[in-house]
């Protein structure tokens, strides 16, 4: 009888925790969803006098396959400057830029205690000459008018930092990982607390940033973060710290991007970045994977129950809320809330990569 009482009072706390956790998720991604300005992209409208110049900047590295579908369109943009580093590829890709007409940088060998990304990012800011710089990744296509719609959100917003989230485009294996980068920071951190004087309370990412240059300057740019694989967070948190103003903005209709072209590639481009969204600390990696399984995997497996049902659809609904947020709402998109149950089981290769010592990306290894 005890041992029952035990089971059933574990059996409610478990239930209490988990309900509410993600009961906290849908209220984020409520107010998130109230807050966050979605780009609407304005192909006819015209930078006003006096409006400040910009440096659009691309990293790229092996980006043979995705520069033909996103070139055209950052050249259409009207930007003052496009630059394009090269940053040691072997398939083309330096080719390909200047077959397009992208002023073309060859990247400089990487120099020890640099990640790659920004190595290449800092290179490009010593060349830019805009007032705002807007780094972005070579996958991220913009809808005619997109610059346009960031330089007046920036505006709008008084931010030193405007992180864009793009909606994703994804296919087949793409679905099953990829849209764990949106779920992650969308349904954890209120955009209101970007305002609290915490270290936390930032979020940031990388395949779009439009800063001012001045507040680049400012923040130490690339340079202060050199061996952070997180750059993204890192320099956001260098822009609050020297006392500048961070804000999120969702790419909408302006801005878009396919991150990973598989499965497996978003394996390797999500461990590169995971532990560092664990503080660093790979006891909290593992105190990670367990709790999302516990959340999202444990309630298919327990007897059903009303609460349990309740659970059960919650971690569909989740993942489902994160896609509509970001402007994924087609039938195909939405469906993927049947994933949430499996995202853990997922994403083990994953936290298995990122709790190493090194990881490789795009054909470097880096310690951890």
């Amino acid at each position: 009888m005890r041992a029952r009482s035990t089971r059933r009072l574990l059996s409610i706390g478990y239930q209490l925790i988990a309900g509410g956790y993600l009961a906290y998720r849908g209220a984020v991604l409520v107010a998130n969803a109230r807050a966050l300005t979605r780009l609407t992209p304005t192909p006819d409208a015209q930078a006003p006098d006096g409006a400040p110049t910009v440096s659009i900047l691309v990293p790229a590295r092996d980006e043979a396959l995705t520069l033909p579908m996103s070139l055209p369109g950052l050249l259409a943009q009207g930007a003052a400057q496009v630059l394009l580093l090269d940053d040691g590829s072997t398939d083309g890709t330096a080719r390909i830029a200047a077959e397009h007409g992208v002023e073309l940088i060859p990247g400089e060998t990487l120099p020890p205690g640099w990640s790659g990304k920004s190595w290449a990012c800092h290179q490009l800011a010593h060349r830019a000459t805009g007032e705002i710089l807007i780094f972005t990744d070579a996958g991220v296509a913009g809808a005619p008018g997109a610059l346009s719609a960031v330089v007046a959100r920036l505006t709008a917003a008084q931010a030193d930092l405007l992180t864009i989230w793009p909606r994703q485009v994804n296919h087949g294996s793409q679905r099953l990982l990829t849209p764990m980068v949106d779920a992650a920071m969308l349904g954890h951190l209120p955009v209101a607390a970007l305002d609290l004087p915490l270290r936390g309370a930032v979020a940031a990412n990388g395949q779009v940033m439009a800063l001012r240059a001045e507040a680049y300057e400012r923040s130490g740019g690339h340079a202060a973060v050199r061996a952070d694989l997180l750059d993204d967070m890192a320099l956001a948190r260098a822009v609050k710290s020297s006392g500048g103003r961070v804000r999120i903005a969702l790419g909408g209709e302006a801005v878009s991007v396919q991150m990973y072209d598989s499965y497996a590639s978003s394996i390797e481009g999500l461990a590169k970045s995971t532990l560092g969204l664990h503080s660093g600390s790979r006891l909290v990696l593992v105190a990670s994977a367990l709790w999302f399984h516990a959340i999202y995997t444990l309630p298919w497996l327990l007897p059903t129950s009303p609460s349990v049902l309740a659970l059960r659809l919650a971690t569909l609904a989740d993942r489902a809320a994160v896609n509509a947020l970001t402007g994924r709402r087609r039938p195909t998109d939405l469906a993927e809330g049947l994933l949430g149950p499996v995202t853990p089981l997922l994403a083990l290769p994953v936290y298995w990569r990122a709790i190493r010592r090194r990881v490789t990306w795009r054909g470097r290894s880096y310690n951890q």
